[in-house]
């Protein structure tokens, strides 16, 4: 059984996402990984469950704007 660390780069392609989305999902959405100095690490099995639980989940209102109406101001 293999239990290592994914670099960002690794979880990205492993999610299918861009290392940049990593970045934001781990400020914004709480993705869970370990910061070790300047570099990100992730444990998959941890990724996994977060994405199970939501975590990753579809928001369509997430990051954008609403007026006063609740109306996407895209």
């Amino acid at each position: 059984m293999e239990d290592r660390w994914l670099s960002v780069d690794e979880i990205a392609v492993y999610l299918g996402i861009k290392r940049d989305t990593v970045y934001r999902w781990t400020s914004e959405r709480n993705m869970p990984g370990h910061k070790i100095g300047r570099l990100w690490k992730f444990r998959k099995e941890d990724v996994d469950e977060w994405v199970r639980t939501g975590g990753a989940g579809d928001d369509s209102s997430f990051g954008k704007v609403r007026n006063e109406e609740g109306v996407n101001n895209d």
